[in-house]
Formats: C-alpha cells, structure tokens, sequence
C-alpha cells in the first residue's frame, strides 16, 4: 500500500472514531447526569467540558443571535461565523468594508452574558461553497486528531477554521493549549494555527479533577440508595 493510501486509510478511521464519540458523547449526556470519560468523569463541571452546563447553554445562545445580528448586517455580502466558547466570542469570515467588520464586533458585543470579542474578519470576497467544505472536513481531522492524542481532553477544546487557518478554542493549561497547536499543524490543510485559549493553571486543573469524582462518588451514593429502597 503507498503512503498516500495509507494516510487517507488513517484519516477514515480517526473521522469514524470522532463520529462515533461525538454520538455516544451526545447519548451519554442526554441519558445520564454523570459519565465515565478517557479516564475522567464528566458531571457539573467536566475534565473533558470544562464549562459549567449553564455556560454551555449561555455559548450555544450567544452563537445563534451572534450569527443571526450578523446576517443582518451583512447579508449576502459577506460570511460571517460567531463561535461563543466560556462567552468568549471569535467572529470568523468575510466582509466587504473595515466598517462592516467593526460594526458587527460591535454589535455582536452587546448580546447579554459576551465577555470579550476577538474579531478576525477578513476584508475580501465571501469565500466559496468549496473553500467552506474544506474547512469543514479540516475541523473534523483536527478534532479526531485530538481524540487520538493522550493528554488532551477532546471535549475541552473547540476548532473554527476558516480559509485552512485553525483557531483552536478552550479552558486549558497551557501545557495542553501547546499540546493541541502541534497537533492541529500537523493536520493535512491546515495553513495556519491561531490558539485563542482561556488558560487555566495545573493547579485549576486538578481541583476540576477533583469536583468531578466528587460529584460521580455523590451521584453513585445516591443511586445506590434508591436501589435499596
């Protein structure tokens, strides 16, 4: 087998191994208040989602009306992506004008519960149905990749790419936001990576560690206490 045919082999099965995660990930979260995961335990505040499930909802909040102020204002003359992670905002895409792009990171800005914008519209042309497709296949291989690293939590970590540049997102140490930069340039594609974290000490880390087995022991006590009832 040629290398070439090799490399495409290896990259169908870690896009199989995400697939297959995220569905169980999204099973295990909807049926269960606590799950086992890579090792860790995932609950209130998990090593592998280090946003408490109320940011969560806030993040998922901010990206829709973001997207939604966005489109307003641009329309069809741009593309704009808003991507919220612990309510910190990227704004990625095209606009046409230096006064679109500041408006949108303006208005953007006032949506309830944002923290902080990190603006990295392009002034060109909206990118092509093309381009975005591969962009999208990149965001997959890097967040297999992830999932095939030790030392990384998957789940702690979100990936915009626009044009091959890979923005990588998350609450991490820095030993792990330097982790997951050289991954993420080892990706086929990939033409760049801009690491735009929120970083947590080892310290932080471990106490996160800690609330997780606490809320696990907590949740296992307490179904073992239905059961004898």
């Amino acid at each position: 087998m040629s290398k070439e045919s090799t490399a495409v082999t290896r990259w169908k099965r870690l896009l199989g191994i995400c697939l297959l995660c995220s569905t169980a990930a999204l099973v295990l979260q909807a049926c269960m208040p606590t799950v086992i995961v890579g090792g860790g335990v995932a609950g209130t505040m998990a090593a592998s989602d280090r946003r408490t499930f109320g940011t969560q909802t806030e993040d998922r909040t901010i990206g829709f009306k973001g997207e939604s102020v966005a489109d307003s204002i641009v329309g069809s003359q741009g593309h704009v992506s808003v991507t919220s992670f612990n309510r910190m905002v990227l704004i990625t895409g095209e606009v046409p004008n230096e006064g679109m792009k500041t408006r949108v990171a303006s208005e953007v800005k006032q949506i309830p519960n944002v923290r902080n914008i990190i603006n990295e519209l392009e002034i060109a042309a909206p990118s092509s149905l093309s381009s975005r497709s591969s962009d999208s296949l990149i965001t997959a291989k890097v967040a297999a990749s992830f999932l095939n690293t030790d030392g990384l939590y998957a789940n702690s970590l979100k990936t915009v790419t626009e044009r091959g540049n890979v923005y990588l997102m998350g609450r991490v140490t820095e030993r792990e936001g330097n982790l997951a930069a050289e991954v993420a340039r080892g990706v086929p594609g990939v033409q760049r990576v801009i690491k735009v974290f929120e970083h947590i000490s080892e310290e932080e880390l471990d106490q996160m560690k800690a609330q997780d087995v606490s809320a696990a022991e907590a949740t296992r006590s307490d179904q073992d206490g239905e059961e004898y009832r």
